[in-house]
């Protein structure tokens, strides 16, 4: 009898612990599967909220506004499922009687600034290459690094190192690639998965094996929400908000990220083993520090580029006789310089007119014009298109 008694102890004693390290499981409702991607690549969503009355979601897909409204079913679950999608990574909330809310079944997540959305892939094109392959990977190494001229005396940014970097003793060109307004050094990572798709083009032969460096292109924040000690109570915001926006703080110190890099990793340390690209605010910073430094970068990719003088000090040194700096940057010689943009991007016009003037100073550029507007997924598409081109 003691035996059995020991033993029915132990079992009680493993369930109370393994109820005890369940506890965080969380609270998805059994038998409720959401989002399902179809074999058709439609999208249902369900969810259950038998005492609501209005149910809808909303996404960042193109089909009917990426708005939804959900029917009830007799079992209290709500449905919807949106038309064909084309191959992509998606976000989307509920709003539940007025109430915002994220997917209480899908544990997948990400945050957009001050947002945070469910998301799912569509696979079948462009969503392959933001997924997991069994291909060779490379690593990801998070480090900060001092920063004189801007607030903080370290700042912090993520690096991608390709497969095999550590098995041999080669030098590797390096891109630098820049997030947008209200991004942070984890923006291109957590949205743009940059890292997949770097695995994966290099694994397909589409792109050199490279080095990706994502600094924070905040000059008065040094790190994502959380990772410092007096930003803990910090919410992401646009960068417009934020005191150093457009003072070019970034633009002049960005020399020191380069040098920084150039010391730390087995990089080709010259120009022609140099990129530079970045997205919204990115593309902005992306202009001015190309052309004011018109000795390190051989290929330059704008994507969505925010480019708008107002607000701007003229009289900076950075931003100060921008046709005077392409002119030395058109003299000094480049190898590429791209321009994605959608054809409803509220930027494209801004866009536009730093096309007309380089065509007026006879400066060669590659135009990729998309569909749609300022939104996570032509960024991601511009990537795959650029990426390819660099450093052949």
């Amino acid at each position: 009898m003691r035996i059995k008694h020991l033993l029915l102890s132990a079992i009680a004693g493993c369930l109370a612990l393994g109820a005890h390290a369940q506890q965080n499981v969380g609270f998805r409702t059994a038998n409720i599967n959401s989002p399902v991607v179809n074999t058709d690549k439609t999208v249902t969503f369900n969810i259950a909220a038998p005492k609501a009355h209005d149910v809808s979601v909303s996404g960042d897909w193109e089909a009917n506004g990426g708005k939804g409204t959900l029917r009830k079913g007799k079992d209290g679950v709500w449905t919807y499922t949106t038309p064909a999608l084309p191959s992509e990574m998606y976000t989307y909330r509920f709003t539940i009687d007025g109430v915002t809310t994220i997917d209480p079944q899908n544990p997948f997540t990400r945050r957009d600034v001050g947002n945070v959305f469910s998301y799912f892939f569509v696979n079948g094109g462009n969503a392959d290459y933001y997924q997991v392959r069994d291909v060779p990977h490379g690593t990801m190494q998070t480090l900060w690094m001092p920063q004189q001229g801007l607030n903080n005396t370290y700042r912090r940014m993520n690096v991608y190192l390709p497969p095999h970097y550590d098995e041999t003793n080669d030098t590797y060109p390096v891109l630098y690639l820049l997030h947008g307004s209200g991004g942070d050094e984890n923006a291109w990572l957590d949205l743009g998965f940059v890292n997949r798709v770097m695995d994966n083009l290099i694994a397909e032969g589409k792109a050199q094996p490279m080095i990706v460096v994502l600094p924070n292109g905040n000059a008065s924040v040094d790190a994502e929400a959380g990772e410092t000690e007096d930003n803990l109570s910090y919410m992401p915001v646009l960068t417009k908000y934020q005191k150093d926006y457009k003072n070019a703080r970034f633009e002049a110190a960005f020399p020191q990220i380069v040098n920084f890099v150039d010391g730390k990793y087995r990089t080709k340390a010259t120009k022609s083993g140099r990129a530079l690209a970045g997205l919204s605010m990115g593309g902005f910073n992306t202009m001015f520090i190309s052309a004011a430094f018109p000795d390190l970068f051989d290929y330059v990719g704008l994507f969505s580029a925010g480019i708008d003088y107002k607000g701007l000090d003229m009289n900076n040194p950075i931003y100060s006789d921008l046709k005077g700096k392409l002119k030395a940057q058109k003299e000094a010689g480049y190898k590429l310089y791209w321009i994605g943009d959608g054809n409803d991007d509220p930027w494209l016009p801004g866009v536009k007119d730093h096309m007309k003037l380089m065509d007026s100073l006879g400066m060669t550029y590659t135009f990729y014009p998309t569909t749609r507007g300022h939104i996570w997924a032509n960024w991601r598409k511009f990537l795959l298109q650029f990426a390819p081109k660099l450093f052949k």
